[in-house]
Formats: structure tokens, C-alpha cells, sequence
């Protein structure tokens, strides 16, 4: 195998370029079946929502020291049907765990040192839809006269929901926990439950995105904005059909661009782009695009913005299109590698795969591309065996590949180039990535426990089982060496998840745990011991336990808890689930 002078990857980080020695590691037992399938390895967040990406020189095209076929990309096989497309969620019975999209809590994708835990799959078989019906119906939005954080709308079942009893439920439940608060915690701002009839195996949540004094979340076929302070519903807009996928980040003036489904129920398609502004939840353009041959019908839908582009990747090809007026930037790009996928944010980094002679797609690569032209402007080709499973950063590019059990960590100079390879230890490292939940989009840039800046990349370790008041580590890694630089303690009882890099602070969300409340903490870059910076009231410990699927939102002294999914046991829970919970000062 060759490598750059003098950049050989280090043996035993993480799993590759070599396995580790036998014995040195044991994979964990598999968390219960998900049912969503080992899909697309969606790539985790490249700078937590909003967080800007630093620039670097580019332009060299370098192949780098993986040069050989992958795995297949990270949908499927026509002939050799892969299981979780559409099927539903079963939820895990461990304890759970911006601001654009979200970070996830919820006890997955546990590492033990070099080896990855891979989730078997539940079902069996692959819904395609074989034909559709095009729904050319506006989106329709109407402003809330709500006071309250209940939503509007009736599920789809025609039942309206009492809003004014949730509401006064909800506030008073605030109130109460409030009342308890000790000093120097925060306050319950507001709680909002489901409030809607979804369908039978549940609904996905998209967002959250924060933009100014909104929170914005879509689920099912509706998008609706809140405002961070109180809760109040401030504007709620209707799609044509329902959602299908969505970027992890809005743009800098608030407009996103949704993925939703041509025609309804059986004969829907995620086939259509609505763009909306956030700020006012006001639809703009609406346009269709086209799905191509098997490769692309069952692949899911990946989206990402970049500046004025939005790009929707399938695993033979993606499309992009300016945000602000739908036109049409670039489709298939040369050659037989196309991209299937971008994490958002200031810089386009891409996971690309290639059609080989076996018309497979089993050779994969990490490139940056020029979002407005769809020119390459450097490629990393990926080890044989291996495949692109989420960006933890796009600059520096700090890429997770997978393959079968092992799972690597892998940091490129901004140029594209082999930079260091993530040694592992014997640590057992947690990311929590949104990539099990979506049945139909998965963006590669949406997970807790993991970020990186230009000193380190920063993972949670998982805690120790047998503890008898659990908690983990944040361990720093040096970009240049891949090994570690320092390890920071959570406090006592409590696991800690990094998030994002922000005026030169680490910061971390702290879940709760019984009779403890949790909250957003901050590290140094030299490490040490946490500092609170917002503290969760502990008398809403139960309450914030109970986001056992969430995506964790903080911007501006607030951090809000948003459940990825809405389900239950009748229509009633469903309706009464708790669905967003905020804090603050």
C-alpha cells in the first residue's frame, strides 16, 4: 500500500488501515435492532449547526494512501436487497442523548477502542416505489394566533386538538418545575408536546433550525416555527406531501430547501425540493427532480447547503440547485465517481463513490467540490474495504470510514492530503449520529460526542457499565499525530458529548441523570475540568430523560432538547409526547 512520504498511518488507531492484533480488542454486543437498516452511512457533523468552518489553501488533487475499491456506497444493493428501508423504528431500552439541525442523544454507535459495533437489522426486503402521481398543490402557511407552544393543525386524522388545555397543561407544568429550582440553575422556558395523530409506526422530525428569535422543526408534512423565548407559535406552513429529508443547516439568511414526496401514501416518491424561508415561513420555489435507473430509485436522499447551494445526493449522482431561486447549478459530473453526499457549512466536502466494471460502486472517495460549478478541487481516495460514513469536520476534513465491525477516524490536510490517523487506545469512544432514525433522508453531518477544530479533534468516551455512578471522558487528539493529547473526567454520574468549538471553547451537552439535571458545559483547549454554562434545573431531570431520541439545539444562553421522533402506543400518547423542552436564564 502506498503512502505519502513520511504519513504512514499509525497501526491499531481505531480499527484501520490495519486490524488491530488479535485479542486487543472486543466489539460490544449490538444495541436492540433498529429497523431503519444499515443504510446509508450518513456523515456526522461537520461544525455543529451554524458554526463556521475555517478556510484553508486548496486546489491539489492527491490521491492519498487509500487507492484501492470500498465498500459499496451507503445504500444498497439492486439484487441484494439490504433491510431497514422503511420499516419501523424499534426503540432502544438504553437511557438516551444546532443551532441548525441537531445533535443526537441516544446511546449509539459505541466504539470499543479499534472495533465498531455494527447494528444488525431487524426485517427484511426494500420498498421502491414503482410509480407516482405528481401533486402540484401550493404549500399553504397561516400565522398562529396560539398563545401557547402547542402546534397547530389536526394530524391528518381530522381530530382537532384542544390547544388551549395543552397549552395551559404545559405552562403550568413549567411553573411547577420551576418553583423548585435551586441557585444557579436555569428555567424550564417552555415545553410543547406532539400534539398531532401520526401514522402508525411514527413520524421523523427534521431540525431543529434556529434562526434569530425562531426555532423551526418539520415533521410529517408540516413546518412550524416557535419562538425561543416562550414557546408561541409563530407561523406554521403546510407541505404538498410529506417531508422526505432536509440539510442539517438553514442558510445565512434563514432559507432552507426540504425534501418531500411527489403524490401520497403508497405511490409517493421523495422526488421534489420546496424552498422556505425560516425567518418568516413563507414557501418559495417548488420543483421536481428526476430519480434514474435502481441505483438511485433506492438510495436515500442526502441534502446539504453550502453558501447559495443546496445539493441532493443519491448514490450514482446528485443535483445541485441555487437556494435562492431553484435554478438548476449542476447535475452528473464527469467520469464514473459522483458524489452522494455533502456536509453543510462554508466548505463543500463530499463522499463520492465509483461505478467499477462490476457496476458495484464499491470505490469510494472524499473530495472538495465547488458547490456553485460542481468542479473537484482535490480527492482522497479511500483504503479497499472501506466507505465513507460521516464527516465529523469539513475543514480541517476529519472523515469516519467503516468497514464491516471496524471503524477508523481519519484527518486530511486541507489540501486533501493523508495528514493522521485517530489512535484509539483502549478506550471505548460514542458518537451519536441521526443516521438509524430518518427512513428516507440522511445527511452526513448530524451527530453528537464528536468535533474537531484546528488544535484537535475531540470524542466521547462511553461510560463504564459497571460504575457505579456511570460517566465518561472527552479525549482531545492531536491532528498531526492522531494520538491523544489530553482526557477531561464528566462529572460524577454524568456523560458529557462534544458539540462544537465556539469562541475558543470546547462545548459540550451534559445529559441528565436521576435527580440531576444536565446542561451545556465548556473545556479549554488545554483540558481540565468542565465549567457549566448553562445548568438544567434537577427538577426536570425526569422530563429531560425522557428526550430519550433528541436532538440537542444551544444558541444564545438557550439549549433546547428536540425529540428526533414522535411516536406511541395509541393516538394519545403520541399526542401528549413530550416533543420540544427549552432552557434558559
Amino acid at each position: 500500500m502506498t503512502q505519502p512520504p513520511g504519513q504512514q498511518p499509525p497501526q491499531g488507531g481505531f480499527g484501520a488501515p490495519y486490524d488491530p492484533p488479535p485479542g486487543s480488542f472486543q466489539p460490544s454486543p449490538p444495541p436492540p435492532p433498529s429497523g431503519y437498516g444499515p443504510v446509508p452511512p450518513p456523515v456526522q457533523a461537520a461544525r455543529p449547526y451554524g458554526a463556521p468552518a475555517q478556510p484553508g489553501p486548496y486546489g491539489v488533487q492527491q490521491p492519498g494512501p487509500y487507492d484501492a475499491p470500498t465498500q459499496p456506497g451507503p445504500y444498497g444493493y439492486p439484487g441484494q436487497p439490504q433491510p431497514g428501508y422503511g420499516y419501523p423504528q424499534q426503540q432502544s431500552q438504553q437511557p438516551p442523548q444546532p443551532g441548525g439541525g441537531g445533535f443526537f442523544r441516544g446511546r449509539r454507535g459505541t466504539v470499543i477502542g479499534a472495533v465498531l459495533a455494527v447494528v444488525l437489522l431487524a426485517g427484511s426486503g426494500i420498498w421502491l416505489a414503482t410509480s407516482r402521481g405528481d401533486d402540484e398543490s401550493k404549500p399553504t402557511a397561516k400565522a398562529s394566533t396560539d398563545p401557547g407552544p402547542s402546534p397547530t393543525g389536526d394530524g391528518g386524522d381530522g381530530k382537532a386538538k384542544d390547544q388551549d388545555q395543552g397549552t395551559r397543561d404545559l405552562r403550568a407544568e413549567a411553573d411547577a418545575l420551576n418553583a423548585k429550582r435551586r441557585p444557579g440553575e436555569a428555567k424550564v422556558l417552555w415545553l410543547q408536546e406532539g400534539g398531532v395523530d401520526v401514522p402508525r409506526n411514527g413520524s421523523d422530525v427534521y431540525g431543529p433550525w434556529i434562526v434569530g428569535d425562531t426555532i423551526v422543526k418539520a415533521m410529517l408534512h408540516t413546518l412550524s416555527g416557535y419562538s425561543v423565548t416562550d414557546g408561541r407559535q409563530k407561523w406554521s406552513l403546510r407541505m404538498p406531501s410529506n417531508l422526505c429529508a432536509a440539510p442539517s443547516q438553514a442558510t445565512a439568511d434563514g432559507k432552507i430547501v426540504l425534501g418531500i414526496k411527489s403524490g401520497h401514501g403508497d405511490q409517493a416518491f421523495c422526488d421534489a425540493l420546496q424552498m422556505v424561508d425560516l425567518t418568516t415561513g413563507k414557501a418559495g420555489w417548488h420543483k421536481t427532480y428526476k430519480r434514474q435507473g435502481a441505483w438511485d430509485g433506492l438510495s436515500h436522499v442526502a441534502m446539504a447547503i453550502n453558501g447559495d447551494t443546496v445539493t441532493v445526493g443519491r448514490t450514482t449522482r446528485t443535483d445541485a440547485f441555487r437556494v435562492s431561486d431553484g435554478k438548476v447549478l449542476w447535475g452528473e459530473l464527469p467520469g464514473n465517481c459522483q458524489p452522494f453526499g455533502f456536509a453543510s457549512g462554508p466548505v463543500a466536502i463530499a463522499a463520492t463513490s465509483c461505478q467499477t466494471a462490476a457496476d458495484d460502486h464499491k470505490e469510494q472517495q472524499v473530495q472538495r467540490i465547488d458547490p456553485v460549478t460542481g468542479k473537484v478541487q482535490w480527492t482522497y481516495k479511500v483504503k479497499k474495504g472501506w466507505q465513507v460514513a460521516q464527516f465529523y469536520s469539513a475543514s480541517p476534513p476529519v472523515v469516519s470510514l467503516k468497514q464491516d465491525d471496524k471503524w477508523a477516524i481519519l484527518v486530511l490536510n486541507e489540501n486533501g492530503t493523508y495528514r493522521s490517523q485517530l489512535v484509539g487506545g483502549t478506550e471505548d469512544y460514542v458518537t451519536e449520529c441521526d443516521e438509524e432514525l430518518l427512513t428516507d433522508g440522511r445527511s452526513l453531518d448530524n451527530c453528537l460526542g464528536v468535533t474537531a477544530d484546528d488544535r484537535a479533534v475531540y470524542l466521547a468516551t462511553k461510560p463504564d457499565p459497571a460504575a457505579r455512578r456511570p460517566a465518561n471522558k472527552v479525549v482531545a487528539f492531536d491532528l498531526n499525530t492522531g494520538r491523544t493529547k489530553w482526557k477531561a473526567a464528566a462529572p460524577a454520574g454524568q456523560t458529557m458529548m462534544p458539540m462544537r468549538v465556539e469562541g475558543g471553547r470546547l462545548l459540550m451537552y451534559v445529559a441528565a441523570e436521576k435527580n440531576k439535571g444536565g446542561g451545556i458545559a465548556s473545556l479549554p483547549p488545554t483540558g481540565g475540568a468542565p465549567q457549566m454554562v448553562l445548568r438544567h434545573p434537577a427538577a426536570a431531570a425526569a422530563v429531560e430523560r425522557d428526550f430519550s431520541l433528541s436532538r440537542v439545539a444551544y444558541a444564545n444562553g438557550r439549549c433546547f432538547l428536540v425529540q428526533a421522533r414522535i411516536s406511541g402506543i395509541d393516538d394519545e400518547a403520541e399526542k401528549s409526547m413530550r416533543s420540544i423542552v427549552g432552557f434558559g436564564s
